[in-house]
């Protein structure tokens, strides 16, 4: 059951995740560059975090239906009615597709000319010009499960995958140990890095993990979450 609607030192959060996304999330093993940062933060408020990992379209739901007391990797665009964190980590996104398809692509607006492979929520998170698009490109996708765009984009079924290049990066990699040297890749960088926020169901959680977020930065341990990642994550430049 979510927590009571009452601020309270040790309270338990029922806090949704999205599916597995290596290196944020790492589902089976319930921990994360992600996870890791929203537990700790929220234990600095004198909160515990509960994780809860779905596709993004069912933890929304499950939040506006009262059944998460929060849920992470989300924004204002997200169009969810909840109390939003300030950001308390930053995506980079990207276009990806395979070089030898030697596709021009500038602007958000180019990509109304090929077939898209996106995650959950995309539509609604990368702001209104690829709100536009994607609402008029009847071949634009959206997958629960982001290792499936690079299967796509890889087996030549869409023109373009979007998303985190880390976790594309992890998925390639994970992908060429299974088959093998993969073709390279262009990397077209359309967008500015997208900054996250929880939603919470109430104030208080929303202004208590506000408050652990900023003793976690003050005291470094943010940086050092981020530092048992670094080896693991996947820094290649695009």
């Amino acid at each position: 059951m979510p927590a009571q609607a009452l601020p309270a030192n040790g309270v338990v959060l029922q806090i949704g995740f999205g599916s597995n996304k290596p290196p944020y999330i790492f589902e089976a093993e319930r921990r994360g560059l992600e996870l890791d940062i929203v537990v700790a933060a929220a234990r600095r408020a004198g909160m515990e975090v509960q994780p809860f990992f779905a596709p993004m379209e069912r933890l929304q739901s499950m939040l506006q239906q009262g059944r998460l007391d929060g849920i992470a990797t989300t924004n204002p665009y997200s169009g969810l009615h909840a109390y939003f964190s300030q950001p308390y980590l930053e995506y980079h996104n990207v276009v990806v597709a395979l070089a030898q398809r030697q596709l021009t692509i500038h602007n958000i607006s180019d990509l109304q000319r090929y077939s898209i492979s996106s995650f959950q929520r995309a539509r609604q998170l990368l702001g209104p010009s690829f709100e536009a698009m994607a609402s008029t490109n009847t071949r634009y996708r959206e997958e629960g499960d982001q290792k499936i765009r690079n299967r796509l984009l890889y087996a030549g079924r869409v023109d373009v995958i979007v998303g985190d290049w880390r976790i594309i990066s992890h998925f390639t990699q994970e992908m060429s140990a299974e088959q093998g040297r993969l073709p390279a890749v262009t990397v077209y960088q359309l967008f500015a890095p997208t900054p996250y926020q929880m939603a919470f169901r109430y104030q208080w959680q929303r202004d208590n993990f506000d408050r652990g977020l900023a003793l976690l930065r003050q005291s470094g341990a943010y940086r050092e979450i981020e530092a048992r990642y670094d080896e693991a994550a996947v820094h290649a430049q695009p």
